[in-house]
């Protein structure tokens, strides 16, 4: 089992930015090095959206049109940790944004390939 636990929301500004943290632990037969990351998105009313995905580790990363230029996913395996740097954040980001944990090489964007979700953190952005 991988517990995943994100960081860094809050309300902000348009234009401004936000650095979100995932910090995972947990038992399992792998390392956090051996696991894809990924950041998604769903706001209110709306289905779930991919973001943005790195690969074991962290040399191919993969993002959305919508955040391309603007969004950037990095990790530290040696603190089994996952960032996404949102800049320039638009109204349209606000969102509750949930990292997940894949056993695929990466970057990965189907959610159904993932294995295991945080909880999620709030991010508001105001016109």
């Amino acid at each position: 089992q991988v517990h995943l636990v994100e960081s860094g929301g809050g309300f902000v500004q348009a234009g401004g930015s936000l650095r979100l943290s995932c910090a995972a632990s947990g038992r399992t037969g792998r390392t956090f090095s051996h696991y894809a990351m990924g950041w998604f998105r769903q706001a209110p009313g709306k289905e779930r959206d991919f973001v943005a995905a790195i690969s074991w580790t962290g040399d191919s990363t993969y993002l959305a049109d919508s955040v391309k230029g603007r969004f950037t996913i990095a990790r530290d395996n040696a603190k089994n940790a996952v960032y996404l740097q949102m800049n320039s954040l638009k109204p349209e980001d606000t969102a509750v944004y949930s990292c997940a944990a894949s056993t695929y090489y990466g970057p990965v964007v189907p959610d159904n390939r993932y294995d295991y979700w945080g909880q999620g953190t709030q991010v508001t952005v105001s016109s």
